[in-house]
């Protein structure tokens, strides 16, 4: 390995805006692809991307989130990887071709580790008979006044060791990179998910740090590019809404989004020719909305973006132009949010099956059981569970009056719990498990675990205490007698098939019960212990009368049954809910102008976040269906 940095210690910066000095216009256009939205993102479709676009100049991988950095630390605390363990097998399907193309790819592997994550990078390369150079650009340190008023050392400076603290970076130190390296692939921390995107924008349009329009405009491309299939098709399908249909083969020929972006911020995103999926208005509308609080002031670490004026207009079924965003009062954000890793407490669980007659009545004797053991052993800690029956109210998704009337012969209780000690967390799976011979008749196929969860903190860090540093090293290839393991993926569909034609919109009926499904469509993000979801009609203009119907007591209404702690709640149980959630939840609601749509903003509703809910669905993904599912009455 051949060190590009020229000196042992990388120079260091910190995170304080600084103007580019004579920034250089290297094209007119450049064309950004995103090749994964997440950490569980296919490499195979990469690939095709790849394949398919050949005028692609950057191919950016975005696998880090709340629960992967979660996961990361976990891992080095272990003694394991602090950057993802698939990086080289991403790398040994992309970097053939990405080189023969000259397509830069840049990622967030890195995490919690960019050294070792480069190292398994250029390992990989070597193994291929490629010639590669790798940059990072990293989060090196974090300083902060503590309460003494001295500046308190808080991290180490290379990563090879557990770092708690990592800081939402923006798009420089990768601007940087570029510059002084020209890199074939770098590797970031936690870098923000747009800013990913942002940085080759910048550093090939000769765009400055005070063009707030141009930086706004190529930070929401990054964000409707960040989530990969999802602004394609992915997540957007459904078989019960006329207007979200597609068939099943068509959603298996997905393509990856890109972005063409000129020098004057004009901004496309496109999905690749004769592919499946769908790219619209309604797609880049869920998309714009996902994981956004207040649309006025979407903050990034380059630049707070105004998306209330966001539009889309559709030039063919393959690209959409992206007008409007433009940067809000207060421009540049002077903290950025700084995440720290901290050990809250042991998951158990356990799960088990019943069928046939009276099933629900048996599982709410299971569960009864289950708590006054653990109870009974270690008082105080059987509230600290929840339950659900799984196939009927595991997502809460709808208000059961009395479980106990129900008939089903197919269900499965699970029972999830969040203890201070290990040994709670253990002795609810040996309590679960002993259901076999002293719980009620025909229970099967019983599972337990337990684990560690890890809580990120969020705080903001003032610029001038977050410091990043580049580096890059190359490899040496002594034989190039290596095969390369380059995969060649045909075509899905030699004949495309002919999308099913869709009806246009009317508006939605006055003063008649119908389901919100009739009227809108919905996307799930969460951030912490918070979601949002949009509400985006089918026809535009019903967003006048869904302004008087979704109201913030609506919401609570709504989503009050996700805070029950299990399937048979008594009175009691349901009335210290209902004040917690008038104490504790809070409901925000924002009307986005340009793509005529709501998004809601519940806070204090995730029952922690990703990293340590006890329920089935950590994101609230599945929220949105429930909200979908809602009969409203419209006026007229």
């Amino acid at each position: 390995m051949e060190d590009l940095g020229g000196e042992k210690t990388p120079e260091t910066h910190d995170c304080v805006v600084k103007l580019r000095l004579n920034p250089r216009r290297r094209k007119e256009k450049v064309v950004v692809g995103c090749g994964a939205g997440f950490g569980g993102d296919r490499p195979i479709a990469a690939l095709k991307l790849l394949q398919r676009v050949e005028e692609l100049d950057y191919l950016v991988l975005e696998c880090l989130a709340e629960r992967t950095l979660a996961e990361r630390y976990s891992a080095l605390k272990s003694g394991g990887k602090g950057y993802d363990p698939r990086i080289s097998e991403w790398m040994e399907l992309l970097l053939p071709l990405a080189i023969e193309r000259g397509v830069r790819i840049i990622t967030n592997m890195g995490a919690k580790s960019p050294y070792g994550a480069q190292e398994e990078v250029l390992r990989t390369a070597s193994k291929l008979g490629i010639d590669v150079t790798v940059g990072l650009a990293y989060q090196s340190s974090v300083s902060e006044i503590g309460v003494d008023g001295e500046l308190k050392y808080v991290d180490g400076v290379r990563f090879w060791h557990s770092l708690l603290s990592l800081v939402y970076l923006g798009a420089a130190p990768i601007v940087e990179c570029l510059e002084r390296y020209t890199p074939d692939v770098i590797i970031t921390s936690r870098v923000a998910d747009a800013s990913l995107f942002l940085a080759p924008m910048v550093y090939e349009l000769g765009w400055n740090w005070d063009q707030l329009q141009l930086l706004a405009q190529g930070s929401v491309a990054g964000h409707l590019l960040e989530c990969g299939c999802q602004l394609t098709g992915g997540y957007y399908m459904h078989p019960g809404d006329i207007h979200r249909n597609m068939s099943f083969q068509n959603l298996l020929d997905l393509s990856l989004p890109f972005a063409e972006v000129t020098f004057d911020g004009k901004i496309c995103v496109a999905k690749a020719e004769a592919s499946g999926g769908v790219l619209n208005f309604n797609t880049c509308a869920e998309q714009l909305l996902y994981e956004i609080g207040d649309p006025s002031a979407y903050i990034t670490p380059d630049v707070i973006i105004d998306i209330q004026d966001v539009t889309f207009q559709p030039l063919s079924e393959s690209k959409v132009l992206c007008l409007g965003a433009k940067p809000s009062p207060a421009s540049i954000p002077q903290k950025l949010l700084l995440l720290r890793s901290k050990d809250n407490g042991w998951k158990g669980w356990g799960e088990i099956s019943y069928g046939g007659y009276a099933s629900i009545l048996r599982a709410k004797a299971a569960e009864f059981l289950v708590r006054a053991w653990v109870e009974e052993l270690y008082p105080g800690t059987s509230n600290k569970i929840v339950s659900y029956i799984i196939g009927l109210d595991s997502l809460k998704t709808s208000c059961v009056e009395d479980l106990s009337s129900k008939t089903s012969e197919d269900i499965r209780l699970r029972m999830d719990g969040l203890f201070k000690k290990e040994e709670h967390a253990i002795q609810l799976t040996k309590e679960f498990t002993a259901l076999y011979t002293n719980g009620p008749a025909g229970g099967g196929g019983i599972s337990t675990g337990y684990r560690k969860e890890i809580f990120l903190e969020k705080a903001l860090v003032e610029r001038k205490h977050v410091h990043w540093q580049i580096y890059a090293a190359r490899n040496n290839i002594t034989s190039l007698s290596t095969t390369q393991n380059t995969i060649h993926v045909g075509k899905e569909n030699s004949t495309k098939e002919s999308r099913t034609p869709q009806s246009r919109p009317t508006a939605a009926p006055a003063g008649e019960k119908i389901p919100l499904y009739n009227v809108a469509h919905s996307r799930v993000g969460d951030k912490g212990n918070d979601l949002n979801f949009s509400i985006i009609p089918h026809y535009p203009p019903d967003i006048e009368r869904l302004k008087m119907v979704l109201t913030p007591e609506w919401v609570k209404n709504i989503l009050s049954p996700l805070l029950d702690s299990s399937s048979f709640p008594d009175s009691r149980d349901i009335e210290r809910r209902d004040e917690w959630v008038n104490g504790y939840i809070g409901v925000e609601i924002y009307e986005v102008r340009g793509v005529h749509s709501l998004n809601v903003v519940v806070r204090n509703v995730l029952d922690g976040g990703v990293n340590c809910s006890r329920r089935i669905d950590r994101h609230g993904k599945t929220v949105s269906d429930l909200v979908l599912s809602q009969q409203v009455v419209l006026p007229p």
